[in-house]
Order: structure tokens, then C-alpha cells, then sequence
């Protein structure tokens, strides 16, 4: 009741010095232009036959400010099966404090800007449509909002930050929205995010967003300098099997480290994986190598193979 008082002090304020019947004139004509209406709902909505001040507030679903002046206050167009897209002619509608659309058949978008389009609206209810896409962020800067109802549509992606603190009333059950429940909105009861699978966020959900961290990797390309033995022919295999033997275990290899350069969103599971994964494959490998080397009875055998195979290599 507050927010109404205050919302109507403005407009009056803002409107001592013109009627603003024009404009709320054109944004009915446009809002009956732009969604179809099968059911003849607004058949009272004769524009061009009258201009009586006021007229217009006889019409199904317009109250007005005052019944002798054509300034729309709110529109309550529920269960009228209307269709179409959201109409944009709403914005002539400058006075307007509440909007129900809610139980139609109105598709697409929300419009990004509807907070310029519906400046001093305290309750906006769309639910029971088919509107899609991603809940528009600026709803959070409909500053004197205390009830938003946008349960059963088709919108996706995550719930905006909305800091409206005059907010009593939401809901966006029953759509298709993922992602953390914004901190704002945590003081809301479960039912009024339900049907959303992909939300998360305790409270007021039980299920708890798992845990990211960021990490910065930059990989550079690996530098392997190896200084081997000039091997001719298959004798100088042999020498090198002799240099194995006395102890000469691998040529000098140089690798530059690995630097943290580019920030990533990594599930902490995935990482620990990766994890425990090398350190496992590092101590098999080493594992295998040291068999075959050091080993004294599978040493000759390996080396022995080698000779077999006279391999036509020349490095140099």
C-alpha cells in the first residue's frame, strides 16, 4: 500500500500540467493491434468511436486513475486468450502501477528495457504464457516492483541479480532456469523456484551448487634437448647398450615449467582426477622402465632386441 502511495505522489507531481490521455490512448490502440484476441475479449475497446474524457475506462480490464480522465492505472488482462508477442506499445502506458497478463498464450522475449517500459509498476505478473529466452535483467531496476510472478513459462538461463527490496511477492517456478539462486531472492520459499531442475543454492533449495575454483594455466610449447651418441651402424648400438650398463642411464632432457597464465572454472572432482590420474601413469612408467633396465634378467633380452632389429638411424 505504501509503494502505491508513493508511486501516486509522483505521478501527480509529474503530471499537474498535461492529461496524458493521448499517450494511454496509444498504448491501447497499439497493445489491441499487436496481439491477436480469438475470443473477442477486447470487442469493448472501440478507440475511434469515442472521445469522451474517460471513455476508456470502461473498457474490459482498464482501471483508471480517475473515472472522468483517461490515464490508465492498471491493466488486468488474465485468462483473455490473448496472443502474440510482448506488447511494446505498453511504454505509452506512463502511468500505469500494475500489469497482468498472466493465463494467455503471449510468446517470445521479455523486452531488456521493460524496466523504461513499465517505470512506476508495482506488480507485473506474466505467468501461465509462453514467454522465452533469458529473464530479463533489467527487472532489477524496477525499483518500485513488490510483486513479479513469472511462473510456468519457457524462460532458461540464470535468475538476474534482482535488489528490489520492496519485493514481497515472486516466482518463477515451473520453467527451464539453471544455475546459483542469487542472494537476493534467498529469502523466498522453495515452491516459488520449483520445477526448475537446473537451479541450485541453499537456501532456500537442499540442492547446493557444486564448488568451482579458478585456476590461470598457460601452456608453452615443450623444448626436448637430447644429446646422443652418433650411431653409424648396429655396432654402435652395441656401444650404447655398454654406456647403459655402466651407469649411463638418459640423455639430458630439458623441459621449462608450466605457468599459470589463463583463468579456468574447473569442478574440484576434475582436477583431483587429473590428479591422482599422472601421479598413477608417472609411477607405472617408472616403474616399467626400471624394469627393463636395471633388471638383470630382462637387461640383456631388451638390449638384445634392439640388435636384431639393426635399425638404418643416423643422428647427428
Amino acid at each position: 500500500m505504501m509503494n502505491l502511495v508513493i508511486v501516486w505522489l509522483l505521478l501527480v507531481s509529474s503530471s499537474s500540467s498535461c492529461s496524458g490521455t493521448p499517450s494511454d490512448i496509444q498504448c491501447l490502440r497499439g497493445l489491441k493491434e499487436s496481439l491477436s484476441d480469438p475470443n473477442h475479449a477486447l470487442s469493448s475497446w472501440k478507440l475511434s468511436e469515442n472521445t469522451t474524457d474517460g471513455y476508456i475506462c470502461e473498457f474490459a480490464g482498464v482501471d483508471c486513475w480517475r473515472p472522468s480522465e483517461s490515464k490508465v492505472l492498471s491493466l488486468h488482462l488474465g485468462n483473455m486468450g490473448l496472443r502474440g508477442p510482448f506488447p511494446r506499445a505498453l511504454q505509452f502506458c506512463t502511468s500505469m502501477t500494475a500489469l497482468d497478463l498472466s493465463g494467455n498464450n503471449i510468446s517470445g522475449p521479455v523486452p531488456a528495457d521493460i524496466n523504461l517500459q513499465l517505470s512506476y509498476t508495482t506488480s507485473l505478473d506474466l505467468s501461465n504464457n509462453s514467454f522465452s529466452g533469458e529473464i530479463p535483467s533489467g527487472i532489477g531496476n524496477m525499483t518500485y516492483l513488490s510483486a513479479l510472478n513469472l511462473e510456468h513459462n519457457r524462460f532458461t538461463g540464470r535468475i538476474p541479480e534482482l535488489n528490489l527490496p520492496r519485493l514481497t511477492s515472486f516466482s518463477v517456478a515451473d520453467n527451464s532456469l539453471s544455475g546459483p539462486i542469487p542472494a537476493s531472492l534467498g529469502r523466498f520459499p522453495a515452491e516459488d523456484f520449483a520445477g526448475n531442475a537446473g537451479l541450485c543454492g541453499s537456501p532456500p533449495l537442499d540442492r547446493k551448487c557444486k564448488k568451482h575454483f579458478h585456476a590461470r594455466i598457460r601452456v608453452r610449447p615443450v623444448r626436448m634437448h637430447i644429446r646422443l651418441p652418433r650411431v653409424n651402424d648396429a655396432s654402435s648400438i652395441g656401444r650404447l647398450r655398454r654406456g647403459v650398463r655402466g651407469g649411463v642411464l638418459l640423455p639430458a632432457l630439458k623441459f621449462p615449467a608450466f605457468v599459470l597464465h589463463r583463468w579456468m572454472s574447473v569442478p574440484e572432482e576434475s582436477i583431483i582426477g587429473a590428479a591422482v590420474g599422472f601421479v598413477v601413469g608417472f609411477v607405472a612408467a617408472f616403474n616399467l622402465a626400471h624394469v627393463f633396465v636395471f633388471s638383470k634378467k630382462l637387461r640383456p633380452g631388451f638390449f638384445d632386441c634392439i640388435d636384431h632389429r639393426k635399425p638404418n638411424v643416423n643422428f647427428g
